[in-house]
């Protein structure tokens, strides 16, 4: 395949989230993984102050440290010209660009808001780029887990009990609303930012002090603070899902850890975890974490790719839906690769299934272009 017939592809990642690294870490794997006789790639890392910027890769790490991009790239930018869509750099101010070339489809390795959010597919789509994963309103709803939790109650999905606290409110008067949380859920229980992912921001609460300081971390990361109640002996479980039109569903898996109380962000990228795919489940369990995956996929209106997270009661037999993430994480201890290595997709053979749904959605989208 000569250079001019290879799919040119622009990856993104890094991004202004608090999530910057696990992007890096994600799209090192995707890198690793893009088929070089098949794909023509350019690789633009974002800053943590949203500087777009061209780079050679990802950054190499020292044990125990994740990369990050660095901020001594030349400044890139995806403009709409004649031509189409093409990526400009630009070395000694604004005054002028070289020309990059075209961008047949992008893949957005991005995590948490400004990135997973709907604010870059939103851009994608109006310069008229294909893009990998959801479009602009699922994405939203998916990182927003007050709205996401709202769509899957609409949806009939079981779920975790819980209550949303909006800043303004608490900061008006908390009293209130922590008699309303007491009220309505038992200790222990965990509280986390309405848009994070990777667990930042989560923590586990024990008593009304505790409350207060969990809610107070929360804040410091999104306006709207969600509580959940705890749930003792459960296993979490997780479901892979591939599609537009047409939705596959993987087996679940499961991540196994040790040491903290809770999947943290430590634990989830900088401890040793095993991933059992499939998990060890009774056939009963298995379909209904599958249908429930993909239930929710449908439910918020999903394409390209998605995980499904569950909680599993092993006591009950219980299975409750916890979120859906519209960019999994394809890191070295992420589910979602491995799930559908089980499956029998390797890494590469999925690079090229959601590239290849990116085109076509775009294309489907393209019959109701204004």
């Amino acid at each position: 395949m000569t250079e001019h017939s290879k799919t040119r592809v622009l990856v993104l990642f890094g991004g202004r989230s608090s999530e910057h690294q696990v992007s890096c870490l994600s799209a090192r794997s995707v890198l690793w993984a893009m088929d070089p006789d098949r794909y023509l790639v350019t690789t633009v890392g974002i800053t943590r102050d949203g500087r777009w910027t061209l780079v050679d890769g990802v950054p190499p790490t020292r044990e125990g440290t994740l990369p990050s991009v660095p901020d001594d790239g030349d400044t890139v930018a995806l403009v709409q010209t004649r031509k189409g869509p093409r990526l400009v750099r630009f070395r000694d101010g604004f005054e002028s660009g070289a020309d990059l070339g075209p961008v047949d489809v992008c893949f957005p390795v991005l995590h948490g808001p400004y990135g997973e959010d709907g604010t870059v597919q939103g851009l994608l789509a109006s310069l008229g780029v294909p893009y990998v994963g959801a479009d602009v309103a699922s994405s939203a709803i998916a990182i927003d887990k007050r709205q996401m939790k709202s769509v899957f109650k609409a949806r009939g999905l079981p779920q975790v009990p819980y209550l949303a606290v909006r800043r303004q409110v608490w900061e008006d008067d908390r009293g209130p609303v922590l008699d309303d949380i007491e009220a309505a859920l038992r200790y222990p229980l965990f509280t986390k930012p309405a848009r994070q992912g990777s667990s930042i921001g989560i923590r586990k609460i024990a008593d009304r002090q505790e409350l207060i300081l969990g809610i107070c971390e929360a804040f410091g990361y999104d306006r709207v603070a969600i509580v959940e109640e705890g749930l003792e002996g459960v296993r979490e479980i997780e479901c892979g899902v591939l599609g537009n039109s047409h939705v596959e569903v993987t087996r679940p898996g499961e991540t196994i850890h040790a040491g903290p109380a809770f999947y943290d962000f430590e634990a989830k990228y900088l401890a040793p975890v095993e991933l059992r795919c499939p998990a060890d489940l009774d056939e009963g369990v298995r379909r209904t974490c599958m249908e429930y995956a993909r239930e929710a996929y449908l439910a918020i209106g999903a394409r390209g790719m998605a995980r499904v997270d569950f909680f599993y009661l092993e006591r009950t037999g219980q299975v409750l839906v916890n979120e859906i993430n519209t960019i999994p994480g394809l890191t070295p201890t992420s589910m979602f690769p491995p799930a559908w290595a089980a499956e029998g997709v390797d890494f590469r053979s999925l690079i090229d299934r959601v590239l290849q749904l990116a085109v076509e959605a775009a294309h489907a989208e393209a019959r109701y272009a204004p």
